[in-house]
């Protein structure tokens, strides 16, 4: 939305089995790694009021993660 993070991918992640989300940031050249609750907490803290969205690269089976 602002362009502070970038524009395009500018994170990439994973969600586990029990729900938690480890997401990296690819777009700065000081990396961090961070792990969430859940997505529903990524979005809520970096949704930037519904511009952002997320790609899955593979869908959750019913029940995982999610």
């Amino acid at each position: 939305m602002s362009g502070i993070s970038g524009t395009g991918v500018v994170a990439e992640g994973v969600v586990f089995g029990d729900g938690r989300v480890a997401m990296r940031w690819t777009t700065n050249s000081i990396y961090s790694i961070v792990i969430h609750s859940s997505i529903a907490d990524v979005l809520e803290i970096h949704g930037h009021n519904g511009t952002t969205f997320i790609r899955w690269i593979d869908e959750p089976q019913d029940g995982e993660g999610i």
